[in-house]
């Protein structure tokens, strides 16, 4: 009997087969004969460890010089699936059998999605008082609308398993806010008596308690948008309408889910402010304190509800250095990457001892909140470098994730990371005997949630787009066997503010359209590493990782105006960060030379990692500009200022100027009618537009309105900023025309009305 030729590399499709999905083979046999049959012979290992076979005839599809093609179809087959073939033909006068295949049924691509949520400390740890001793009201504020609501939100999809990211820094404030009594000040001007008020007092309520997005927070509530029109015209305000404003600021900051219903919490107390809402106005000081009552209780269970689905399995809970600093710039200073021109090095700042304290606080704080040792951290901004993978190896972190722009400067050359076979996996990266997994982003669909689809009109279509996004830049052009991960990392608080109704019918829309997608699994990056077989995922541990060479010093954002590619000079390089820089060595070195040790001294020691946190840096210098770069610089050199005070000499001269040059801002709830020459006037919305300006009776310019802040309160804000002013100017007029996608024209900061301001 002749051998009959099967071909050996039978083409399949899909070749990465998905639950649910039939698998089309394409046979070449050869010589042609008439008569001829081929089948394919298949056995199936489930699951559950019990196994099928079979056997499916091919049909004859042409022929094509001296080959006959064939046509076969497998499957469906359920998840987990282990199914191997071979293809076995015979005519009258000849037989073949081809070399067996095989093929695991699986996603074709795992998504690891972490959502981080973060704080800086607003602390004055020198205040007197617990009660006070929060400058800022952000902690409070986004525990009650997205530190509980993110994590009940996926437990709304239990198919859905992904990763939240809680910060040390954060956790521990609200600890302080729920077992130590401390407040800010907003909140005690929340609770006092609007009769009581001082004319401070009423003038800063006035100023700051329409602090939240104007169109998706203030505006869709008729009471608070009749307050801000008030404010804005200038009319004044009645005891009544204090209480009503003090009332509003804090509803409007509630998750839709608490202002809709009643929420049964994982602690069992039941939290809603419903009737509140409904009431719209009137209210006594009986209702603040019971409104208050109801923060409180949400934030009472912030930690238990992210405790309780990790123990269920569902997310995984990383974590970070303590007070979120830079990590490689704690190692030293001198090798951090800076690459824009006009920037210089401050003096060296290395203290690796504290890079290993932030982020052993970090370890032994999490044990305390969730009983067990992280597996993962992301660290602060995703900055990495070589030297720092010990400090979290050394502290038993199996992974952590930085951005796909380190993996591109990683390395001699460089990596591929537009191949999507290279970016989507994890390296095991090494520094002596330490080892550990490193996880790398995709920035471009990371940015997409955080920053573009608040501005789509339908949550459905945002959703579709990101799926649509990962299957026409991931999935399809995947080539390799191996499992392949994608990762993307966001801030998970700060971007809702821009969603309307605080994002909810977008992540429901995302998360319901990643269950039903089976070519996509999501998974914990723990999850991933050491597999899951209740999910069909079988582990992936770092001995069948690539290794990274040489890990990039970079972080996930390249700073404005520099060269291309990741780097770290967003906190480091220009004039204001190096002087915040010169002025944290000076105190670290005071520490070094009076001996003293966090375990003698710990609280000169949280005061000084406070200090060293990214937040303070990322504001300094013109690359970055939250709209408050001068609270935030008194923020950081108060902190500092504690160290000299705990210690009981002198503050230093420099430690009581000012970093960040004095501004003035006008706004619509807080227009200012003069400015002095020598200052800078900021012009400050909450809606994106333009400006146009013109100092006395010349030629008016014309600029796009800039983005800041967003990051620490969750209020976009645009801005521009002009002087300082020439001694002759008297004037300045300057007209703002909003371009929301929303906008009507109608509403008070969207009328292009013409404004003045006098220059004295």
């Amino acid at each position: 009997m002749k051998v009959w030729h099967l071909t050996p590399d039978a083409p399949r499709s899909p070749h990465r087969v998905s639950p649910g999905e039939r698998v089309t083979l394409l046979i070449g046999t050869w010589p042609i004969e008439l008569g001829q049959q081929v089948e394919v012979v298949y056995r199936v290992e489930q699951a559950d460890g019990t196994t099928r076979q079979g056997t499916v005839a091919a049909t004859w599809q042409y022929n094509a010089g001296v080959n006959s093609y064939w046509r076969a179809e497998l499957g469906p087959f359920d998840p987990g699936d282990r199914v191997s073939y071979l293809m076995e033909g015979h005519g009258p006068n000849s037989h073949g059998v081809s070399d067996v295949a095989s093929f695991r049924v699986g996603p074709k691509l795992y998504l690891a999605l972490l959502w981080h949520q973060h704080q800086p400390v607003y602390k004055e740890l020198a205040h007197p008082t617990q009660a006070g001793s929060y400058r800022y009201p952000w902690v409070r504020l986004h525990a009650i609308r997205d530190y509980y609501s993110m994590a009940a939100l996926v437990a709304e999809h239990p198919d859905l398993h992904l990763t939240i990211n809680l910060t040390p820094a954060l956790l521990w404030q609200i600890e302080d806010y729920v077992e130590r009594g401390a407040t800010d000040r907003a909140l005690d001007l929340t609770l006092k008596p609007a009769e009581t008020l001082t004319d401070g007092e009423r003038e800063f309520v006035l100023a700051n308690f329409f602090d939240a997005d104007w169109h998706n927070q203030i505006f869709p509530h008729p009471r608070y948008k009749e307050l801000f029109i008030q404010r804005r015209e200038g009319r004044p305000f009645t005891v009544q309408d204090l209480r009503d404003l003090q009332m509003w600021f804090n509803l409007a900051w509630f998750g839709q889910e608490f202002r809709k219903g009643e929420v049964t919490l994982v602690t069992n107390e039941v939290a809603s402010v419903n009737r509140f809402v409904q009431q719209g106005h009137h209210f006594s000081t009986a209702d603040m304190e019971a409104m208050v009552a109801e923060q409180y209780k949400i934030m009472r269970a912030v930690i238990p509800i992210h405790r309780q689905l990790q123990e269920q399995g569902q997310i995984e809970v990383s974590t970070t250095p303590f007070y979120h600093p830079i990590l490689p710039l704690l190692v030293d200073t001198d090798q951090a990457t800076i690459d824009r021109p006009g920037t210089t090095f401050p003096p060296r700042f290395a203290h690796p001892e504290d890079a290993e304290a932030q982020v052993q606080l970090a370890v032994e704080a999490y044990r305390r909140w969730f009983g067990r040792t992280p597996r993962g951290m992301w660290p602060a901004e995703g900055a990495v470098s070589q030297a720092v993978v010990p400090f979290f190896a050394r502290d038993g972190i199996h992974w952590i994730a930085t951005d796909r722009g380190v993996l591109a400067r990683s390395g001699r050359w460089g990596y591929d990371v537009d191949n999507p076979d290279v970016l989507c996996q994890p390296y095991r990266a090494e520094e002596g005997d330490a080892a550990l997994s490193v996880f790398f982003r995709d920035t471009q669909l990371s940015d997409a949630i955080g920053f573009h689809y608040h501005a789509y009109p339908d949550a459905q279509q945002a959703a579709r787009d990101f799926l649509g996004q990962i299957q026409e830049r991931f999935v399809r052009p995947l080539r390799s066997d191996e499992d392949r991960i994608l990762t993307v990392i966001l801030d998970g608080e700060n971007a809702w503010g821009a969603y309307r109704e605080d994002a909810r019918p977008f992540l429901h829309a995302l998360y319901t359209l990643l269950e039903q997608e089976t070519a996509i699994q999501t998974v914990t990056f723990a999850e991933y590493l050491e597999g899951n077989a209740r999910r069909n995922i079988p582990p992936h541990p770092p001995a069948q990782q690539t290794k990274v060479y040489d890990l990039f010093t970079g972080s996930w954002i390249d700073e404005n105006g520099s060269m291309p590619g990741v780097d770290l000079g967003t906190w480091i390089g220009e004039g204001e960060e190096n002087l915040a820089w010169q002025l944290l060595g000076e105190a670290r070195t005071l520490l070094d030379h009076l001996r003293a040790a966090p375990d003698v001294a710990p609280a000169l020691f949280t005061a000084l990692y406070i200090a060293e946190g990214s937040d303070w840096f990322w504001w300094f210098g013109e690359d970055q500009n939250s709209g408050n770069d001068p609270e935030f610089d008194d923020l950081f050199r108060t902190h500092l200022k504690s160290v000299y005070q705990m210690l009981g000499v002198s503050v230093p001269a420099d430690l009581n100027r000012h970093i960040v040059p004095h501004t003035v801002v006008w706004s619509f709830v807080d227009p200012v009618t003069q400015v002095s020459s020598g200052d800078r006037l900021v012009i400050r919305t909450n809606c994106p537009g333009t400006l146009t300006w013109w100092p006395d009776a010349l030629p008016a310019q014309t600029a796009e309105m800039v983005p800041v802040g967003g990051v620490m309160a969750g209020v976009c804000r645009y801005q521009h900023t002009l002087g300082p002013f020439p001694a002759d100017v008297q004037e300045v007029h300057f007209i703002f025309r909003c371009t929301h996608v929303d906008c009507d024209g109608q509403d008070i900061c969207c009328r292009p009305d013409k404004y003045t301001v006098q220059v004295v």
